[in-house]
């Protein structure tokens, strides 16, 4: 299974993107009437990559999801360390396109989502925001609206890899140039820019 690209990539022109971009984020940024999901962007950049926090708690309910009372509990509590250590196994955070190998079920990304997903309550929705906290360059956020969009409900890391890498990094570069263009800091990653982009249009086009 491949990666679809949304309709506002599907061509050269960039101003469907950016008009996208800019509607979610605000012009400027973060300026009133911006989707509340932007201010995502701005928990992140101050998240502790070592661990999770009671801030990404915070920060995930800017994408319009709670983690459940008890899934907090072992995630904060009971299992920290557990965490921490799966963490530290993953590495620091990278551009997901710099990845040049498969993400086999093995590796760490893999089974830091897996682990996730036992909390009670959490599924990949909530699981991939949570990651996406601690490496926001790495783990794009799974939703049914951008999955929808870009074909990839049943798989979307491994696809979106490859499509990132392809012909020279060529849809890697388009969209840090389509954040330059709609005036985003860097703290909005480049997998930001293609979730907000699928996730707006497919907002549009009532996908889900």
């Amino acid at each position: 299974m491949g990666f679809r690209l949304p309709e506002a990539l599907q061509k050269p022109d960039d101003t469907p993107a950016i008009d996208l971009l800019l509607r979610y984020y605000g012009r400027p940024y973060l300026s009133a009437g911006c989707a509340t999901g932007a201010y995502f962007d701005t928990w992140t950049a101050e998240s502790d990559p070592t661990r999770f926090t009671a801030e990404d708690l915070v920060a995930v309910t800017f994408l319009s999801v709670q983690v459940p009372p008890m899934a907090a509990l072992r995630l904060l509590r009971d299992r920290s360390e557990e965490f921490t250590v799966m963490l530290a196994a993953l590495g620091p955070d990278r551009d997901l396109a710099h990845e040049a190998e498969p993400l086999a079920d093995d590796w760490a990304g893999w089974t830091l989502m897996r682990e996730l997903k036992t909390l009670p309550g959490v599924g990949t929705t909530i699981a991939s925001k949570l990651l996406a906290c601690k490496r926001p360059k790495l783990r794009p956020i799974w939703d049914t609206v951008v999955t929808a969009v870009t074909d990839t409900a049943a798989r979307q890391w491994e696809p979106l890899r490859i499509a990132l890498r392809a012909d020279n990094h060529a849809l890697h570069h388009r969209l840090s140039r389509l954040r330059d263009l709609a005036g985003l800091p860097e703290s909005v990653t480049v997998l930001r820019v293609l979730d907000v982009i699928a996730w707006r249009e497919g907002k549009d086009r009532r996908l889900a």
